[in-house]
Order: C-alpha cells, then structure tokens, then sequence
C-alpha cells in the first residue's frame, strides 16, 4: 500500500499585545528592561494555553500563540502579519490590559493588521471602566468599534475565551465581548505565567501575579470596585503553591503580587504560610513583592509572617481626595548637608507608581551631562538612593520629610537607562529660583 499523505493541521495564531503609550511628543515609550510586566498578559497567557492543551478550535488546528510587552519591545506589524500570511492567515489580535493612556497606543497598532484583513479586540481597564461607570461609550471607543475592532470588557477566566478565540476562527468576532455583570471566579484558574523571554526584559527579573481582585472598600477616587466589583474573589493557596512551582521550574524566582492591597486578602495568613513552607521547608529561593495600606502593621503577624513568606518590598499608596487637607512640604537649606547625610528620593520609577527609596548624599556641587550631550548642569546633589526614569522631578528629602532638592538625572556609563549608584538632583534653593519663587 502506497502510503497516504499526512495533511497538516491549520495553524491560528492568537497574538497578545500589551501596549506602551506615547510621550508628550507622540513617541512610545520603551525601556530596555521595564520595571514590571504585565500581569493581564500572564493571565490571559495562561488561559490561551490551557485553551490550547483542551483543542477549543478541534484537533485539527494548531493554535500558536505569541506575547508581547511593547513596554520593553518593538512590535512590528509587518513582520506579524507575514509570519500569519505565511500559515494560512488565520488569527486574532488581541490588545490586552490596555489602560486610558494606552488606548491611543493600541489603536494606533490595530491599524495595518486590521488593513491587512485580520481581526482585531481591545480589552483593559479602560474598555471595562467606561462600560462600568459611563452612561454610554466616549468617542474614542466608538471609533475604535467604527473601524471594525471588538471590544472585551470585563475577565477573560471561566474558559470566556473559549468563546472569542471560536469566533475568530470563524470570521465571526462580535463588535463587543460584554461580562462587566458576571465576574468569575478565580480559585483553580490556569495559574498566570509568561515566557522566560519577558521576565528576562524586566529589571528585577520579576514575574507577576494575581492572588485577588474586587475590593470591599468605597473610595470614590478608585476604579477597582466598578471594574472588578467589590466582592474580593482570590486565588487559593493551592493555587499560589502552582503558581510559584510552574514559574519556579522555568527559572522565575521573583514574583509581584499585583493585588492592589494583599493585606486585605482574607486568606492572607494562609497564603504566606504556604510560602513559608516552601522557603524554609523546601528551601526555595522565592522573594515577593506586595502592594499594601498603611495600616497593616496592625494585622496581627503581617509583617513578622510577611518577611517569613519572602516579601521583600511593599508598596504603600497613599490618597488624599481633599487638597485643602494637605500639608506643603518643608523646604531646607542644602548649606548644611554633608556626605553621608541620609536622604530619601521620591517618585514614579518606569511609571509603576508612587515609590519610595533610601539612601546617602554622595557628593555636592557635582556637574553632569545627559547620555544625549545636552546642556551640562552644576552644582548638583549626587545621592546613592536608587533612581530611574520617572524618578525625575521628584524630591529629594531627608529622614526629616524636609525637601532638599528635585530629581535630576542618573549617570550610567553603559547606554542602559537604569540605576547603578549615581543619581544627581537639583538644589531646592535652585529649583526655587528657577520657578521664580523664594524656597524659604
């Protein structure tokens, strides 16, 4: 018998693009390691995976998926839509966790693959907020919808994916994915985790991961609660022990917890005495960083159980709704500062939000010029605490919270933009006068 032809299977590409956004003069910003990576593309990483192991679109097909973070990598459109063109054509672009300042950004992406006859969805905060809290759609989605781009709004979990990979398969994408009203559960989900290739492209080598969403509190500033409800929905500690072990064996040892405030996941205690179990139990090199309020210093063993688990860094946010409340910071005279002094620079290093970081005064009256050769600056503050971009324009203070000067500049012999011990900042007296107004 003559032997029959094997026929290959149809190949659909699912490519998930996390997008950057564009500075004050319509560039995109890139870094070349981003300070953490996106956790909606793990998730939904995740969830193709598992949708790809099942066979959603039929044994016949091979569903080839592809990640990128444009924080810290170029996408070129072209080369996508070859590689699709060069398998069949079959695919679905999908914009993922886009935010407000990212919409343009993904839009603007869209554009050639949906030229080029592919289908194209945008999902993220930014589609779910509007479709929580507005009366009806801003402009800038229905253009998007205008130019044939579907919307998802609200969490992809509970195999809803299922649903939109089949119907791009098909040619059959709806203009609008809609479950704002039916949020899932998240305990026994596919666990969140990404290529080796983005944690390398992140500068703590860090992987992320969500333990829970919703939130119980009412703060009128905060769009957790419309997006992801009020009804906290967590991850168990089966799950974080799957999550850390599946990463774990890929190399991944660092890990962001991206809850917004893990100090009120009432499964906490829990959750970290698993990690200890596994730190000092199994000896795992595992180190956490978490987000949390200011009070959780009064949780019985937070801290103590939180040092135990890993956690080596927690963000704290702080919020004020009244500016009538706040307090002007204190300004002080640099005469007197000497090296050594201990100082604290404040600001949004690589966009991540509010940070805060310690260290020494180096040096004064330093000079510096920027790696792009532009006007050298004197008389500088040259401080040890760490600084990155998106550091600049915040203060300099002492352990006193009295304002020494502004976040200038780093100084990094390579051509990377990132900290390596040599920050500069501006004199607050300098500053002052520079804004035309006395500092004391």
């Amino acid at each position: 018998m003559a032997d029959v032809p094997r026929m290959n299977p149809a190949v659909f590409h699912f490519v998930m693009i996390k997008p950057t956004h564009y500075d004050d003069d319509g560039y995109p910003i890139q870094w070349l390691r981003s300070a953490i990576p996106s956790n909606t593309l793990a998730c939904l990483n995740a969830l193709a995976e598992d949708a790809r192991r099942r066979e959603v679109l039929g044994s016949g097909v091979r569903i080839e998926l592809h990640t990128y973070d444009e924080t810290n990598r170029r996408v070129r459109p072209d080369k996508i839509i070859r590689m699709i063109r060069e398998s069949g054509g079959r695919a679905l672009i999908g914009m993922v966790g886009v935010q407000s300042i990212q919409l343009p950004r993904a839009v603007d992406l869209a554009q050639p693959f949906l030229k080029a006859g592919l289908p194209v969805s945008i999902g993220g905060f930014h589609v779910s907020g509007c479709l929580a809290m507005l009366p009806e759609l801003p402009e800038d989605i229905r253009q998007a919808q205008e130019m044939g781009i579907s919307l998802f709004a609200g969490e992809a979990e509970d195999r809803r994916l299922d649903t939109v990979l089949r119907h791009a398969f098909e040619g059959k994408l709806a203009p609008l994915y809609n479950y704002m009203d039916d949020l899932p559960a998240l305990a026994g989900e596919p666990p969140p985790i990404l290529p080796r290739k983005h944690v390398a492209r992140t500068s703590g080598s860090l992987s992320s991961v969500d333990l829970g969403r919703g939130c119980p509190y009412q703060c009128s500033f905060c769009t957790i609660i419309n997006v992801q409800g009020r009804k906290s929905r967590i991850r168990s500690a089966d799950d974080l022990e799957r999550i850390v072990r599946e990463n774990y064996a890929e190399g991944i040892k660092r890990f962001f917890i991206t809850d917004d405030n893990f100090a009120r996941n009432s499964d906490w205690e829990a959750l970290f005495d698993r990690l200890i179990e596994m730190r000092v139990g199994e000896g795992m090199n595992i180190g956490f960083t978490i987000q949390v309020d200011t009070l959780c210093h009064k949780i019985p063993n937070f801290i103590e159980k939180a040092a135990q688990a890993g956690v080596r860094r927690a963000f704290r946010g702080l919020e004020k709704s009244n500016p009538d409340d706040l307090i002007a910071a204190t300004l002080r005279s640099t005469n007197d500062l000497v090296p050594g002094d201990e100082v604290v620079a404040v600001g949004f290093p690589f966009g991540i939000g509010p940070s805060t970081s310690a260290g020494v005064i180096s040096g004064l009256g330093r000079s510096f010029r920027s790696p792009e050769g532009e006007q050298e600056i004197g008389n500088l503050i040259q401080f040890d605490a760490a600084a990155n971009p998106g550091n600049s324009g915040g203060p300099l203070v002492t352990m006193d919270g009295e304002v020494v000067g502004i976040v200038t500049g780093i100084l990094n012999p390579t051509s990377h933009r990132t900290f390596v011990g040599i920050g500069f900042a501006v004199p607050i007296e300098n500053a002052a006068a520079a804004a035309g107004l006395p500092p004391f």
